[in-house]
C-alpha cells in the first residue's frame, strides 16, 4: 500500500480525492497549503528551519495543487528538488496553459494534470508514478544481486 500526500486548499476536492484514493487502497494525508507540505515532506519545524525526526509514514507520492495560499505549488516542487527530495509529484491544477505546464515541469513536477480532470486518468497517472518509484527502489538491489551472481561464475 502506498502513502499519498494531497496538497489542496479546496476542501471539497481534497475530500473527494482522499475518498477515491483510499478506495483504491492508498493511505492518504491532506494538507491545505504549501508550507505545511514542505514541513511534512522535509521534516522542517520551528522558525530556524531545522530538521526534525519525522516518525510518520513515508510519503510515496504527492498530488500538488499549484494555486495554494502562501507558497504555490511551483515553489513547493522547486524547494523539494533543491532539498534533494525526489518523491514523485503530480501537479493537479486549473492552470493548464502550456507555459504553466512547462513551469511545473521545470520546478520539478513528474506529471501535470489540468483541472477539470477525469478520475481514471488521475488514478492511472498516479499509479505510473508509484510504479516508477518502486522500480527505482528495487533496481539498485537487483543490479547488485546480478553483479554478485556474475562474480561467482
Amino acid at each position: 500500500m502506498s502513502h499519498v500526500l494531497i496538497v489542496e486548499d479546496e476542501a471539497h476536492l481534497a475530500r473527494g480525492l482522499r475518498f477515491n484514493l483510499e478506495a483504491e487502497g492508498h493511505s492518504v494525508e491532506v494538507v491545505g497549503d504549501g508550507e505545511s507540505a514542505l514541513q511534512r515532506l522535509l521534516g522542517l519545524t520551528g522558525e530556524n528551519g531545522g530538521r526534525a525526526r519525522n516518525h510518520r509514514e513515508e510519503v510515496d507520492a504527492v498530488v500538488l495543487d499549484v494555486m495554494l495560499p502562501g507558497k504555490d505549488g511551483f515553489a513547493v516542487a522547486a524547494e523539494l528538488r533543491a532539498a534533494k527530495n525526489f518523491v514523485p509529484v503530480l501537479m493537479l491544477t486549473a492552470r493548464g496553459r502550456p507555459e504553466d505546464v512547462l513551469k511545473g515541469f521545470a520546478a520539478g513536477a513528474d506529471d501535470y494534470l489540468p483541472k477539470p480532470f477525469e478520475l481514471p486518468i488521475l488514478l492511472a497517472r498516479l499509479q505510473g508514478l508509484l510504479r516508477r518509484r518502486e522500480w527505482s527502489r528495487v533496481r539498485p538491489v537487483s543490479e547488485a544481486l546480478s553483479e554478485l551472481r556474475n562474480q561467482g561464475e
